[in-house]
């Protein structure tokens, strides 16, 4: 009755793989916004590093650069993480 759930478990890790890649896809124009936020100057309520002024000190401008790159990181690793659970099953 119960032979193999192998074929069970290979269609669940391709769903989950595939869940992780969609959330990091729709979430990627929410962390934009976020960072886009961050980096802009302050106005009001809402405070920005203003990375785009020459007048920063390298340690701001060393922040800017990380921030940008911080959203690349995040979601670029999700969608590998997620890339990495379908190959390691597609594979093992």
């Amino acid at each position: 009755m119960w032979k193999s759930k192998r074929g069970q478990v290979w269609a669940y890790t391709l769903m989950l793989a595939l869940v992780i890649i969609v959330l990091a896809l729709a979430l990627a124009p929410t962390g934009r916004d976020f960072v886009n936020t961050a980096m802009n100057e302050s106005v009001g309520d809402v405070i920005g590093m203003n990375c785009t002024s020459t007048t920063i000190s390298t340690f701001q401008q060393g922040a800017c650069v990380i921030t940008d790159f911080s959203l690349f990181y995040f979601f670029g690793g999700l969608i590998l993480i997620g890339g990495a659970v379908a190959v390691a099953k597609l594979l093992l």
